[in-house]
């Protein structure tokens, strides 16, 4: 066996091993397309020789001054009364007031023109013939629909009556349809990637 076919089993053999090790929290983690893949290789720091930090001896005549410092910082802020952050939303820029600013309509040849106005007539023949066809099977259907009732009523009263009743349970009406995709049980969408450019105001 070629050292490559052995390192590419040790290789494997370790991640088998990562993969077998993995509880039901990490697979839930996962469930993000921002994650690498269960397959992918990784690697942890060596923590093995890891040194904790020294705590540094503090002079307590030190630590009694740096306190009274902040409480004298403390009272002066509480002094000076608290600064109004400005709401931008409904303060409306100086270049926007310019009453010289007059967006001009596009200046359209006769050929543009002439061909806009055809076109928006060509629509107003095809929505008209749409909603005569909607009409014309809506007549149609409520025709049918008394045909059969008079039929009924010839057959039998009581069905009749059965069937002109309004159905009380018809509201509220909910129905889900199919959608593009079957939803995962579960599922925790990710946040996705976006750039905060709140303001920060600062005393």
């Amino acid at each position: 066996m070629s050292a490559l076919a052995s390192r590419f089993m040790s290789l494997w053999s370790r991640q088998s091993n990562t993969l077998c090790s993995l509880t039901a929290r990490d697979l839930q983690s996962r469930n993000s397309h921002w994650l690498p893949s269960l397959l992918a290789l990784k690697t942890s720091p060596p923590l093995s020789r890891a040194e904790p930090k020294k705590k540094k001896k503090v002079d307590p005549k030190r630590e009694l001054a740096a306190r009274d410092r902040l409480k004298k910082k403390l009272k002066k802020l509480e002094k000076v009364p608290p600064e109004l952050i400005p709401i931008e939303d409904f303060i409306t820029p100086a270049k926007y007031l310019d009453e010289t600013r007059v967006r001009l309509p596009p200046q359209l040849s006769f050929e543009e023109s002439e061909r806009r106005a055809l076109l928006l007539k060509e629509w107003a023949r095809y929505k008209q013939s749409q909603h005569e066809a909607e009409m014309k099977a809506i007549g149609s259907a409520l025709e049918a629909q008394r045909e059969a009732l008079e039929e009924l009523r010839l057959e039998s009263e009581e069905l009749y009556q059965a069937a002109v009743r309004p159905d009380l349970e018809l509201f509220p009406f909910e129905r889900q349809g199919p959608s593009h995709t079957p939803p995962k049980p579960g599922y925790q969408a990710p946040d996705g990637k976006y750039n905060d450019i709140t303001k920060v105001y600062t005393q």
